[in-house]
Formats: structure tokens, C-alpha cells, sequence
């Protein structure tokens, strides 16, 4: 059957939706976005990934009131029309669709395109075996808090790396770890501490950072929120990325240098073991 799609009110199979060729997204990546995952019917951090989605309207300006859109509704009813159990469904709003202009329109209406994407996430193969990342400078502009759809980078990015035969980037910036291309970065030291860059412009405020944070520390893990090297990363006792697509998924190499052991050590897969059942037990239906 089918995929069934939602684009500004309407419930249509993938083949007949259509978005204007003058949509804002489309032209300028004038647009904001979120992913929630979906694990046993249930949607993972619901009320956290509409409230950044709130901040990131907020932050461009888009006249949009996620509120009295109702988007659990329409998350809901997308979910029972594709029968997903486990996956994602991904939700963009632009700021509409006007003549192309640098200037940004104003009191036009916002466009809203939902879809699923069915997918393994609790049992994902790269949760066991691991991830090789290799860094390259981060050149993104420098408003990476916003979760908007400029993306081309670290889309370059993650191509390049799977071009090298390994999974993903990790990003530089003035001697220090960013991100990887869509996740959160983070090591774990010889004590058992959890380190992870600050919350700031320089990258996203993931709703999985957040929740893996506050689980660490209730299980008495020590965390600090500050800038590392790749030299720390590569000397690290463990490391793991956070995100909504691959929760928590270990990183096992860095520029062709293993990390620790060189498989996923037992800190990433107790927190990602503690983050799946945390999260199930907070589900949104």
C-alpha cells in the first residue's frame, strides 16, 4: 500500500503530493524541521521536540502556532493510515510559498508537509557493531541551534565519509568537536565521566542529548558540558553520538584510530539500554 503523506491539510498517497516549486523551503531552505521517533506505536519526546520546534519558529520568524495546529493529531493520524509501529515521522514547516525575493515575505501562510519512515531504531545494526567517523572542518553557518533544512553540508559531509568506507563525520571548529552530521557527540574518560559540548549556537540542542543527560546523571555519572579535542575523542575510553534517528549508537574509531577497545564498550550500551527503557516508558500516544 502506498505511503500516505500530510501537506497543509491534506491526507494524500507520496505519488500526488506536490509543494510549490516558489515555497520558501524550496528556494532559500527557509524552513525549520523535527523528527520524532516512533517505537512500539508511541511517539519518543513528543512535548520536547515541539517545544524546540517553537524556538526554531520563533527564532526565523515564521508565523506558525504548533498549538492550535494540533500535530499530535495529524502524527497520530499518520501514523494509523501507514500502520507504523517503529520509525519516524518527520515534520517541516516553511515560511510559505511567495515570488522569489531575498527580502522574506510577510502574512502568508506557512507550509506543513509530514511523512513516516519505517525503520529499526531499537535493534539498528549500528548500535552493535559501531560507528567509524573521520573529522573534517565544520563550514556550517553559524546558527546550528536552529533546526532548520540547511543541510547541503553536512549532507556533502556524510557522503564523503561513506565514500571512504567508514559511517559519518565528526566536525572541527577552531581545534574542537562539534557534531557528527545529524547527532551529538560525546566521550566517556577513564572514570567513567561523560563529556559532551555545551549547549550554544555552535550546535543542536538535541532532545536525545537532553534525556541521556538527565539519565546519566541520576545513575550518578559525572558530566561535563564542555568543548573536546579529537585527540581527547581518539584517546577516550569510549565514545557514542545521541540523536533522534540513532538514539544511542557507539563510536568505535576516529580517523582510522580505534577508540578504546575498538568495539562498543559497556558505558554507551548501558545508556542506551537505560534510554530505550526510559523512553518507553514516556511514550506519547
Amino acid at each position: 500500500m502506498e505511503r500516505i503523506v500530510y501537506v497543509n491539510g491534506e491526507y494524500l498517497p507520496a505519488s500526488e503530493a506536490k509543494l510549490s516549486i516558489f515555497d520558501r523551503a524550496v528556494l532559500f531552505a527557509d524552513a525549520v524541521y523535527e523528527v520524532t521517533a516512533v517505537i512500539d506505536g508511541g511517539f519518543v519526546d513528543f512535548a520536547a521536540h515541539q517545544q524546540r520546534l517553537g524556538r526554531s519558529l520563533a527564532a526565523l520568524e515564521i508565523d506558525f502556532d504548533p498549538a492550535g495546529a494540533d500535530l499530535l493529531a495529524i502524527h497520530r493520524e499518520l501514523r494509523d493510515r501507514n500502520a507504523l509501529s517503529e520509525g519516524l515521522i518527520y515534520l517541516q514547516i516553511s515560511r510559505g510559498e511567495a515570488e522569489r525575493d531575498f527580502v522574506k515575505p510577510t502574512a502568508i501562510p506557512p507550509s506543513v508537509v509530514l511523512f513516516t519512515q519505517a525503520a529499526s531504531l531499537v535493534d539498528a545494526p549500528a548500535a552493535s557493531r559501531g560507528l567509524r567517523v573521520i573529522t573534517r572542518p565544520d563550514l556550517r553557518w553559524h546558527r546550528r541551534d536552529i533546526k532548520t533544512t540547511q543541510l547541503l553540508y553536512p549532507s556533502l559531509m556524510k557522503s564523503e565519509a561513506i565514500a571512504a568506507g567508514v559511517d559519518d563525520v565528526w566536525m572541527l571548529e577552531d581545534g574542537t568537536i562539534t557534531e557528527g552530521s545529524s547527532s551529538n557527540a560525546h566521550i566517556v574518560l577513564d572514570d567513567g565521566s561523560l563529556v559532551t559540548r555545551p549547549l550554544s549556537q555552535d550546535i543542536l540542542h538535541g532532545i536525545t542529548r537532553a534525556a541521556v543527560l538527565d539519565y546519566a546523571r541520576e545513575q550518578g555519572v559525572a558530566v561535563h558540558e564542555r568543548a573536546f579535542t579529537a585527540d581527547e575523542a581518539r584517546a577516550a575510553a569510549e565514545a557514542f553520538i545521541t540523536s533522534a534517528t540513532a538514539f544511542v549508537t557507539p563510536v568505535i574509531e576516529i580517523d582510522g584510530e580505534p577508540i578504546g577497545s575498538g568495539t562498543p564498550g559497556p558505558a554507551a550500551n548501558r545508556i542506551r539500554e537505560l534510554y530505550i527503557k526510559r523512553s518507553r516508558e514516556r511514550l506519547t500516544y
